[in-house]
């Protein structure tokens, strides 16, 4: 019976252990859950999302402070056409949390960073450049393009000294998809070094439809093998969603796979950033506390559990200190939502706003609880103590038992 450690993932002459940690924002897939990842030989992932939110939290800089000051008057307009970031402070913000990580790696596996391309922030092709160019400059070993097709991505970063070094990569989650991505960049003669194909059991944004359930993973990953393999393309894919033990990880190396991304598993170690109070709410999770629903701002079902406290908010768009789902217009889907229930409710000390929420400030806070769709599973992982709370677990454990298990067995804590 294979484990996942007879298998390796090969970037050229580099071989590392076949698993990586996916790239959870916003800061719940730390620096320092990659930096074990890649002390073990794996892959970690670092997580773009709100990275001057992040920095304030972590590093004590002030740009969201700063930003809602220079904003302040606007916080009761509609209007958030001139609400932009400061793409000098974006940049040092995404410079010092990567150079951070990539400066304490150890170890021979490597450290990505998780870039979404509908993470707008009102200046979609301004910041993404920003965002793709300062996490270069900062040494970071890989990219992995996200929540998008990213037709124009690569040509953000074309002429960047380690357009041709560094590893880059997309999530898909489709053959027809990566398709248009490899036409749009043929030009540039620089295919990804990688391909993850993400399938309808991942958690938070979600490629499918709410139809997701009528999809699976093995024949999507095949679907695009046979399609990288008629056109003569040797890139590695990644199968990610749903891979919940090492077993389920050795079945898709076995039938081609040249690794698998994981992340589910990991919320509830140490080394995540999620509060240990929220890691709770995701071991007591049953199968019916989890849902796929359409309340995310930007257009993509999110996965999550229907208790998060965001649900169902009725808060007042906080773009002036956030802003990052604003689009080119200075428009957010949550915006239009909460405007609508004013509009319902003239007068109303508060309002509840069931369709949409307010991503920005709900993930900054840790109230959107997003999950794989596993998620219902992870009290099988752990010990439960006479107060009923579960422990928690190491990152080192968690990739050791993907790394090494069989028989669909899952090692529980000692």
């Amino acid at each position: 019976m294979k484990r996942v450690d007879d298998f390796r993932l090969r970037f050229g002459k580099q071989e590392l252990v076949p698993i990586v940690i996916g790239g959870m924002g916003v800061d719940i897939s730390t620096a320092d859950l990659a930096l074990e990842a890649a002390r073990l030989g794996g892959i970690g992932h670092i997580s773009d999302a709100m990275l001057p939110t992040v920095s304030d939290r972590r590093y004590d800089t002030n740009y969201v402070s700063q930003k809602l000051k220079k904003y302040k008057a606007n916080v009761a307009s509609s209007d958030k056409r001139d609400v932009h970031f400061n793409l000098a402070e974006l940049e040092e913000a995404t410079r010092q949390h990567v150079s951070r990580a990539m400066e304490a790696k150890r170890g021979e596996g490597m450290i990505f960073i998780n870039c979404m391309e509908k993470l707008t922030m009102n200046a979609p092709r301004e910041t993404l450049r920003v965002r793709l160019t300062a996490a270069l400059d900062a040494g970071i070993d890989g990219i992995t393009l996200a929540a998008g097709l990213h037709l124009g991505s690569f040509a953000l970063i074309e002429d960047h000294p380690r357009f041709r070094d560094a590893k880059l990569g997309i999530i898909v989650s489709s053959a027809r998809a990566l398709g248009m991505f490899l036409r749009k960049n043929a030009r540039l003669d620089r295919a990804p070094d990688y391909v993850v194909v993400e399938g309808p059991l991942a958690g938070g944004h979600l490629g499918f439809g709410l139809d997701w359930a009528k999809y699976d993973l093995a024949a999507i990953v095949a679907d695009v093998m046979a399609m990288l393999k008629a056109e003569h393309l040797d890139i590695p894919v990644i199968a990610a969603g749903g891979i919940f033990t090492g077993s389920d990880a050795a079945a898709f190396l076995e039938h081609g796979a040249a690794a698998v991304q994981v992340a589910t598993r990991f919320t509830v170690t140490r080394e995540c950033g999620l509060p240990d109070k929220v890691k709770q709410e995701y071991f007591k999770a049953s199968e019916t506390d989890i849902e796929v629903n359409s309340l995310s701002p930007t257009g993509y079902p999110m996965r999550m559990l229907k208790a998060s406290p965001g649900i169902g908010s009725g808060i007042r768009p906080n773009c002036e200190a956030y802003g990052y789902l604003l689009d080119a217009n200075g428009r957010c889907a949550y915006i239009d939502a909460y405007n609508l229930e004013v509009e319902r409710h003239p007068g109303a000390k508060k309002i509840s706003v069931q369709d949409k929420t307010c991503l920005c400030t709900h993930m900054r806070n840790f109230d959107i609880w997003t999950c794989g769709h596993y998620t219902y599973r992870l009290k099988d992982t752990s010990c439960r103590a006479e107060d009923g709370s579960y422990q928690l677990l190491s990152a080192e454990h968690v990739f050791r038992d993907y790394q090494f298990s069989t028989g669909g067995q899952i090692a529980l804590p000692a």
